[in-house]
């Protein structure tokens, strides 16, 4: 199971971006879905009694989750999608070149903007860096068939503005809390890029519990940095792992609240249980859901029993 799940916010058109990420790719589907209770909301979300709360998504083998609320936030490019289109995984590079401009040109529809124009680059001979008009930012680019092989999509991380040159370090950090968990590459800067000073992260690559992630700090100044807009999930077995992860990846005490939390670096996480029970999705165990902060799993259970 995907230890790691990025979340995207959604201003209450989660269902909306759940069926256009299905369309827009070749390999995706639906996997589940959960719903508001129908009573003991907050008033600030009565509206959304009884609709979509979260929708399952999986792209070419991520699983994705779509967070059905308001609009509070925006994911920004700090973390985006690198969508790998390998000609070994579609035929030739002929074939490769074609199913990414279909994903270019979909990306772009109805109001999405380019950030990098598709063109060659000396890092890929077609790629693109694009935002969907749900503000979700995507990477797309031809891969070396003789290169390393990495899944179609990985999650990637751009650490500029408050957050610049930080990119190893967090890195780090995350490495070491993970267990099953590695660098593959480190490319540094060798002299000053802009903002990124030398002996910063150009380019690394790295698995948390086995699942890959790329980071880079930018080399170009950066209004924008990290917010809940794009947050990762962490799923746990029991509340020691949920106690694990928490002492290292809270530490702004005012962001805590229902399993959010923000790291060092700025990065929202969610710390829950894998999957949730009848109890927890239950208006008593969503109720005291929503008074905490770390999620306290035999807390939520009984007074979703009740």
């Amino acid at each position: 199971m995907q230890k790691i799940i990025p979340a995207i916010w959604c201003n209450g058109d989660a269902t909306e971006a759940a069926d256009f990420y299905v369309g827009v790719f070749r390999d995706a589907r639906e996997l589940a879905r959960t719903t508001y209770p129908t009573e003991g909301l907050l008033d600030f979300q009565k509206h959304m009694a009884g609709l979509p709360m979260t929708i399952d998504i999986e792209v070419h083998g991520l699983r994705l989750n779509f967070i059905n609320s308001g609009d509070e936030f925006r994911p920004t490019p700090s973390i985006s999608f690198l969508v790998n289109f390998d000609p070994l995984m579609y035929g030739g590079v002929d074939e490769a070149k074609a199913y990414l401009n279909e994903v270019h040109d979909a990306l772009l529809a109805d109001g999405g903007s380019e950030l990098m124009a598709l063109d060659e680059y000396p890092h890929s001979p077609w790629y693109a860096w694009v935002a969907d008009r749900f503000g979700v930012t995507w990477q797309l680019m031809l891969t070396d068939a003789d290169g390393a092989e990495r899944p179609a999509i990985v999650p990637s991380f751009l650490f500029g503005g408050p957050q610049q040159n930080k990119a190893e370090e967090a890195t780090e950090t995350w490495i070491s809390l993970f267990n099953n968990s590695r660098r593959g590459a480190l490319i540094t800067y060798d002299q000053e890029a802009g903002p990124a000073v030398p002996g910063s992260v150009m380019f690394t690559d790295f698995q948390l519990d086995g699942q890959w992630f790329t980071a880079m700090d930018s080399a170009v100044e950066q209004q924008f940095t990290f917010t809940p807009g794009l947050s990762l999930m962490v799923g746990c077995e029991d509340q020691a792992e949920i106690d694990k992860y928490w002492e290292v990846l809270s530490t702004v005490p005012e962001a805590e609240q229902c399993g959010w939390c923000q790291d060092a670096y700025g990065v929202s996480w969610q710390v829950g249980p894998f999957g949730w029970s009848e109890e927890e999705l239950s208006p008593e165990g969503y109720a005291a859901m929503m008074t905490m902060g770390k999620l306290d799993i035999a807390t939520l259970r009984a007074a979703g029993a009740q």
